[in-house]
């Protein structure tokens, strides 16, 4: 192996920190096949492949050279990540999730020569970790009352600006968004909602009195800056963070990720009152020619007869608000959700919220870099559904989001002022 493969900045990494791979010592011109390749925590092995050729000093550059074909083509730094895939063997609905953030992911990566379909012969390998628990930011289990969570807080002194972390119905305790977004200066509660510890078993009948709980833990926490806090919500996390920023005081900010304007999946109840869930008609999901679902038919219409009833009160809430879109969203129409969601705020005296909608963008918007995800399986339909998007314009999205959150966060929780264009 002549040929040496690098990585850099060479050491720790976060997931969500783009990096530069290069190989040198080829031959001008050569022929050179990348690979990547990961396990995750289930023993599942995720795998990436492009094509490219060596520049006239034998030198290969990801960040100046296109690839030509493979899981990906064109310039993109950093696709031997987001295009990673199930290899063959693996169940095709598999999705990349980390399940403990204080483990890295170990990405293996390989040079091989040449382009065609056998592997050639191996140029360089590098072992690149990547870690979801930035250096120095602290991880605190809660169980405090009914609230089952972990908090994230930054390595310096604070107190910071506070964010609840509420991910969609697959239930459990996921940590990784909030652990790289505590790395940003950011207090990040990842809340459990449902299927942890002594929590729901199901989202059949769930309590904003509980989720209230967490918001109170949260501002009352010593290394917490108030007045108010910040919600950050994706899918069914989404419409439940609409929910409570229409109910609950002390809520700033808010971002919805592909999110419903209506309430989804149970009954929510708050103070004697309930919000029904928004009907649902299993005879217009479809199966795709994959044998995947098709669910984006599904849902019933919140602006028509008695689901309207389920249509969330967002005119009450006092928070700011961000949307993020994929328009290729195939969970529910997101898009549509957004601008129902904006006019019910503009009508009622609300300040406008922002929207930026992402052309080509499915339903997973994750940090940068995630793997997109064509489809998974669906906690709630009970098999696996298509998610929407193309790869390429969902991992732009993925990076653009990510930085757009964090300003809208910092600018109203507190901190720089930064204008979000409309639009990728």
């Amino acid at each position: 192996m002549a040929a040496t493969l690098r990585v850099e900045p060479a050491g720790r990494c976060c997931w969500d920190t783009p990096v530069r791979i290069s190989v040198r010592g080829l031959a001008p011109g050569q022929p050179v096949t990348m690979r990547a390749s990961l396990r995750d925590e289930r023993g599942a092995r995720f795998r990436a492949h492009a094509r490219y050729r060596a520049d006239a000093r034998g030198e290969l550059d990801l960040a100046r050279a296109p690839a030509l074909g493979g899981s990906f083509a064109g310039l993109e730094p950093m696709g031997l990540l987001w295009a990673l895939e199930p290899e063959a063997c693996e169940p095709p609905w598999a999705r990349l999730v980390k399940r403990d953030v204080r483990t890295p992911f170990a990405v293996e990566l390989e040079a091989l020569d040449g382009h065609g379909p056998a592997a050639g012969r191996l140029l360089g390998r590098a072992l690149h970790e990547r870690h979801f628990l930035p250096p120095g930011v602290r991880r605190a289990p809660v169980r405090a009352g009914r609230v089952r969570a972990t908090l994230f807080l930054p390595p310096e002194p604070g107190p910071f600006p506070g964010i609840v972390d509420i991910l969609g119905a697959g239930g459990g305790l996921l940590e990784y968004r909030a652990s790289l977004l505590a790395g940003k200066g950011f207090a990040v509660m990842a809340l459990a909602y449902y299927k942890y510890e002594d929590l729901p078993k199901s989202i059949d009948n769930l309590h904003l009195e509980y989720f209230e709980e967490a918001v109170n833990y949260l501002r009352n926490h010593p290394e917490v800056r108030g007045p108010g806090v910040g919600l950050l919500g994706i899918s069914k996390g989404g419409d439940l963070c609409l929910s409570m920023a229409s109910f609950l005081k002390g809520i700033t900010a808010t971002v919805i990720i592909n999110g419903s304007v209506a309430n989804v999946g149970g009954a929510l109840h708050y103070k004697g009152g309930t919000l029904p869930p928004l009907g649902v008609n299993p005879n217009r999901i479809r199966v795709t020619s994959d044998g995947f679902a098709d669910i984006i038919d599904a849902l019933n219409s919140p602006l028509e007869g008695p689901d309207q009833k389920s249509f969330i009160p967002v005119e009450r809430a006092e928070s700011a608000f961000l949307f993020l879109v994929g328009q290729e969203d195939r969970n529910w129409n997101s898009e549509l959700y957004a601008a129902e969601a904006s006019k019910r705020l503009q009508a009622h005296g609300r300040e406008k919220p922002q929207v930026i909608c992402y052309p080509g963008a499915g339903h997973y918007i994750e940090p940068p870099y995630l793997p997109f995800c064509q489809a998974s399986l669906h906690a709630l339909v009970g098999r696996p559904v298509i998610w929407g998007g193309e790869p390429r314009a969902h991992a732009a999205a993925q990076v653009h989001a990510w930085k757009q959150l964090q300003t809208f966060f910092h600018k109203h929780l507190g901190g720089g002022e930064g204008a979000i264009p409309e639009r990728l």
